[in-house]
């Protein structure tokens, strides 16, 4: 039986986005780096199951199925206002759910026990138990699947009152950096069997990391 979405936490999500949604890809595309680089590392080949865990308004699905036709598209979001975009955006491109991050059942939502390409994009830094959600992302890679992550980095290269200024902004979307991300990263590879490969992006701005299963 599928779980569902801690309502809280949902509450909250579509709280936020209920205005957002309608100027979200244009407004992000200034600060959400990293983003293109996961897609064009994805190497998605046609038949490919891909789900992105936090899809929010569908934008990296759209262009991972432009970037890498034949390959079967499926996304999860907690927000329910999310996934109108989604849903508009790539029609029936994707499967397209409603789900906890955290604690999805893949086989009952999605029709699938496992992909080949699972991402999370810029979403861990903002899901309160984002361990947890990176662990259960971890758990839904079929064999030689990859697990691609990308969100903000420690931001080590900008000035301190930058750094601090950005902070507290995101902090108003309830979004905070996950500086822990590369040691969790290491650790999630080692209890799992997978090797990790990461990227610090320009100024630290984002982390990438790659998990791969054997």
């Amino acid at each position: 039986m599928a779980s569902a979405p801690r309502p809280n936490h949902a509450a909250l999500m579509d709280e936020i986005y209920r205005g957002q949604r309608h100027i979200y890809d244009f407004t992000r595309k200034y600060y959400l780096f990293g983003r293109d680089t996961l897609i064009a590392g994805l190497d998605a080949q046609p038949g490919m199951r891909v789900l992105e865990i936090a899809c929010g308004t569908g934008r990296n699905l759209a262009k991972i199925g432009k970037a890498w036709p034949g390959v079967k598209l499926y996304g999860l979001d907690i927000s329910t206002e999310m996934l109108k975009n989604a849903r508009a955006t790539l029609g029936a491109e994707a499967r397209l759910v409603e789900g906890d991050a955290c604690a999805f059942d893949a086989p009952a939502l999605l029709g699938e026990p496992a992909f080949e390409r699972v991402v999370l994009s810029y979403s861990l830094s903002m899901i309160p138990d984002w361990e947890g959600a990176f662990a259960h992302a971890a758990r839904h890679l079929g064999p030689g699947g990859e697990l691609h992550v990308v969100d903000f980095g420690d931001l080590g290269g900008l000035p301190g009152p930058l750094r601090r200024l950005l902070h507290a902004w995101l902090a108003k979307f309830h979004v905070a950096a996950r500086n822990t991300l590369p040691q969790v990263a290491a650790r999630l590879a080692s209890e799992h069997g997978l090797t990790l490969t990461s990227k610090r992006g320009g100024l630290g701005y984002f982390q990438l990391h790659v998990l791969r299963a054997g």
